[in-house]
């Protein structure tokens, strides 16, 4: 059994926002007990997977170890009977690819995946780039100081997953806003509640903002049903399974999670990347010297801030990975930031290094589960280093940047900057 006190570290939201608590508890795990059980006050046990090889070694293994059995994030006992409660039975609130196994998980991804492929994609990079070059525009408008989290990160990934599915641009800070409810339910500054919540505020919480998302969504597929268009949505609404329409659950659950993740992960990046340039000025000299570098910067970002933070897998039969045996139904985490700081893998893991090569992190996942929209976002924060180093002449932090209390999906939430631009 992991160590009491690193058990609770790993599911504790302060710890992802403090940094260092929560990198020195996987660091121990790594070199200690690598794939072992933790039992943290209040949840059911549940192996942790440390190590990038046995990430990948589960992670290719579907049929074995499944998502939708068991909560697909490390959830409270009180919590996961309460959900129970709400759904009939069911340990989620929203069921989107993330909760679906085959053959569900094929048939709802097929859906949209050609949207998402790179040579499907390229035909909005020219959209992207006008998009991104008022973003830049803009942060040059405010002088020599911004949050960039708040002013440009948070806005711009945002700005380009709602014209590809369709939502008007007036509505983007209600989508944002939910968003934020959603991934930031722990943390007081971003949760519905604005304060410190209990078991069943919490969830009240919760439940009213997939509700206020599905009222909405719901809406928008009674229009693409009556006048489709060429956007995602109208894909989800008039799209069918097996010659059926998707039902109300998944439809729903399908906009979430384009409207929440097809954003969230590349804000997250984006800003944990400018964080870094300015903490590392050597970096950010060589990527504005040679503009060529901007993909390693791009993949060394996804690796440096790893958004998703963990997703849980449950045994179907009795397993073993790296010689320790798992038992049918045991619930299993994978965890994500650790596989990118695996020292056996990475050189010098804990710096920031825009020529790292190879860079093959589990930032998207692996196997059949990999992100959907991971070329999407890899575009969208290319092109928009490409639009604004040219233009950043210099940045330094301005002040102490802050991350989300959340153990699921976050990263920064301010990363104030002072630079200079031409």
């Amino acid at each position: 059994m992991i160590p009491q006190d690193i058990a609770n570290t790993i599911v504790d939201p302060r710890a992802y926002a403090d940094g260092t608590r929560i990198d020195d508890a996987f660091r121990w795990l790594r070199a200690n007990a690598p794939l072992a059980k933790a039992q943290p006050e209040g949840f059911d046990p549940f192996w942790v997977v440390t190590r990038f090889a046995d990430i990948q070694e589960i992670e290719k293994q579907n049929d074995l170890f499944h998502n939708g059995d068991l909560a697909t994030v490390v959830t409270p006992i009180e919590v996961d009977k309460r959900v129970r409660e709400m759904t009939g039975g069911s340990p989620h609130l929203v069921r989107s690819l993330v909760q679906m196994d085959n053959p569900d998980h094929m048939n709802y991804r097929r859906l949209t995946q050609a949207w998402f492929l790179p040579q499907n994609i390229r035909g909005l990079e020219a959209r992207i780039r006008e998009i991104a070059r008022g973003f830049v525009d803009r942060m040059a408008a405010m002088g020599d100081r911004c949050d960039f989290a708040r002013d440009v990160a948070f806005l711009y990934p945002l700005h380009v997953i709602m014209e590809v599915l369709g939502v008007p641009e007036i509505d983007e800070p209600r989508m944002l806003k939910l968003t934020q409810e959603l991934f930031g339910s722990a943390d007081p500054e971003l949760n519905r509640g604005g304060a410190v919540t209990d078991v069943d505020t919490g969830l009240a919480n919760l439940q009213a903002t997939v509700m206020d998302f599905m009222t909405y969504f719901n809406a928008m597929t009674e229009d693409r049903r009556a006048n489709p268009r060429n956007d995602l949505a109208s894909v989800i609404a008039n799209g069918q399974i097996e010659g059926k329409p998707l039902g109300h659950l998944e439809a729903m659950s399908y906009y979430i999670i384009a409207a929440t993740a097809g954003h969230d992960t590349t804000s997250n990046t984006t800003s944990g990347a400018m964080w870094a340039l300015a903490q590392n000025p050597d970096q950010f000299a060589k990527v504005k010297a040679d503009l060529s570098l901007i993909p390693g910067l791009v993949e060394e970002s996804i690796r440096w801030e790893t958004p998703v933070k963990h997703f849980m897998r449950s045994a179907t039969a009795d397993a073993e990975v790296a010689g320790q045996k798992i038992a049918r139904g045991d619930w299993i985490m994978l965890s994500y930031p650790s596989g990118n700081r695996d020292e056996s893998v990475f050189t010098d893991p804990f710096s920031f290094d825009i020529q790292r090569t190879p860079n093959k992190h589990v930032a998207f996942g692996y196997g059949a589960h990999v992100c959907l929209g991971q070329h999407l976002g890899r575009m969208e924060m290319r092109v928009l280093w490409e639009e604004l180093l040219p233009r950043l002449e210099s940045v330094e932090l301005d002040g102490t940047p802050r991350r989300m209390e959340a153990s699921f999906v976050c990263g920064p939430k301010s990363v104030p900057i002072r630079y200079r631009m031409t």
